[in-house]
């Protein structure tokens, strides 16, 4: 009987302890995410493939995969998968994705898509004409619009955009080539703390859906045109804490175009980005800066810092935005030259903006506008604004360095875009709002956090908070 006290008195204790034991975030994560169905490395993969790609293995991929519709693909911390060409053709290959996708990198063990054997050209000025990075190696992973989840956490994204073959177009009616591509209107997509490094046109398209992508960076993307983030048909959520440098085009860009009949209009909260020198391998004229609404779309814009970019916010006239539902300001401006500081607010000479002034802006446009100067107005800044508010970069392109193009500026390299404690940039954010949690906030199904507006100016937080890169 006193044996069968202690015993019990044993694990009674046991079980007070272990409720008060504090959580051990990696046990806990793993009985989250258990591995079913793994998926060996000994082979080439190609075709329909679903189950849990298995924690630090690399898989080599040759030729279309494909997840199919209510079958879920898992990829484990620290794994590399490498495209090849397609063994029957020596076509580019990707993911088309019917089914889920959950690519659950860490931040001490992120998940590598890429393309081996490819050089990236990291130095200042690389031409683009022979760039790797602009010339798509492999397809890119492409949702098809019956993928109710894309959920990519800890992970480099890198050479995507090459050419679809007709077996994903069959799959998943994707026509285009990009890095990333959702097209669900009642999906979730989820793209937080990952790299994004060289594509031929937008390295992230969606087609309607709930989204947070947060805390990225997007480096090189885009060969004559292309957005960090090109977003329509009712795309609804967050676009936060990211650094967009070198985009062919803008970074995010929002608009409603072909929007499906009762889906909400496209409304994203756009805000703390760093944008830098954006807009310039833009073929087309009047196009490309750094953040753009257009065509039906609302949300808001606040707390950007816009470094030596082609254009200031743009609010489009023809097709025109949804004015009534948009709202933007405290946004801070650098330029190195009169033609970029003539250009925070876009002319219509140039561009078909209508952006308005923003007193909260920095520089305050009431401060250098002309008297009499009205939206679309084109205008000359002063030589004062040149160089003006550098935001103080722990080490960034600012100023320009001598001999450089505002073009040549497109990767980050040995950058460093967190802010000085001198930085006038700090405790100049407006908090006054909230993003909401339009997609579930989990570590597997979901954003592992809504990050809520930061106190200072741009992706990087003096309170530690924001961009990790």
């Amino acid at each position: 009987m006193k044996n069968r006290f202690n015993f019990s008195l044993l694990l009674f204790t046991l079980i007070v302890w272990s409720c008060n034991k504090p959580l051990d975030d990696k046990d806990l994560w793993k009985a989250i995410i258990a591995p079913a169905n793994p998926i060996s490395d000994a082979t080439c993969l190609t075709g329909s493939v679903k189950g849990t790609m298995l924690a630090g293995k690399t898989y080599t991929v040759c030729g279309d995969l494909f997840i199919n519709e209510g079958d879920t693909l898992l990829i484990e911390e620290g794994v590399t998968i490498n495209f090849s060409v397609n063994a029957n053709g020596g076509a580019p290959v990707g993911i088309g994705v019917k089914g889920t996708l959950l690519a659950l990198g860490t931040q001490n063990r992120p998940i590598n898509f890429t393309f081996p054997g490819v050089t990236k050209t990291d130095e200042l000025g690389a031409n683009p004409n022979t760039d790797p990075a602009l010339k798509g190696k492999w397809t890119g992973i492409i949702g098809a619009p019956t993928c109710p989840m894309m959920i990519i956490k800890w992970a480099h994204v890198e050479f995507g955009g090459a050419a679809i073959s007709s077996a994903m177009k069959t799959f998943t009616s994707g026509t285009s080539p990009y890095s990333l591509y959702f097209a669900n209107p009642k999906g979730i997509f989820v793209l937080e703390d990952s790299w994004i490094y060289g594509s031929t046109d937008d390295p992230f398209r969606i087609n309607g859906g709930k989204i947070a992508v947060m805390r990225n960076t997007f480096e090189k993307c885009g060969y004559t045109g292309g957005e960090a983030m090109n977003a329509k048909a009712g795309t609804i959520g967050d676009f936060a804490y990211n650094l967009c440098i070198g985009m062919a085009t803008n970074g995010p860009k929002l608009s409603n175009i072909n929007v499906a009949v009762g889906v909400p209009s496209s409304n994203v909260r756009i805000y703390n980005n760093t944008i830098v020198n954006c807009g310039y391998r833009r073929a087309a004229a009047g196009r490309g800066g750094s953040i753009n609404f257009e065509e039906g779309a609302g949300g808001m814009a606040y707390n950007n810092l816009i470094v030596n970019c082609k254009f200031g916010l743009r609010v489009v006239n023809n097709p025109i935005a949804d004015t009534a539902n948009l709202r933007y300001g405290y946004n801070w401006y650098y330029a190195d030259s009169v033609s970029v500081a003539s250009q925070f607010i876009p002319s219509l000479s140039v561009s078909t903006a209508i952006s308005q002034p923003q007193a909260t802006d920095v520089p305050n446009p009431y401060n250098y506008l002309p008297e009499g100067w009205k939206p679309g107005n084109v205008y000359t800044a002063p030589q004062s604004l040149v160089g003006a508010n550098d935001p103080q970069f722990i080490n960034g392109p600012v100023p320009l360095p001598t001999g450089l193009k505002l073009a040549d500026i497109a990767v980050v390299g040995k950058f460093n875009f967190a802010l000085k404690p001198s930085s006038p940039c700090i405790g100049k954010g407006y908090i006054g709002f909230n993003p909401k949690a339009d997609v579930p906030v989990d570590l597997k199904y979901g954003a592992t956090e809504i990050t809520p507006p930061g106190k200072d100016i741009g992706a990087y937080q003096s309170n530690g908070r924001g961009n990790h890169h």
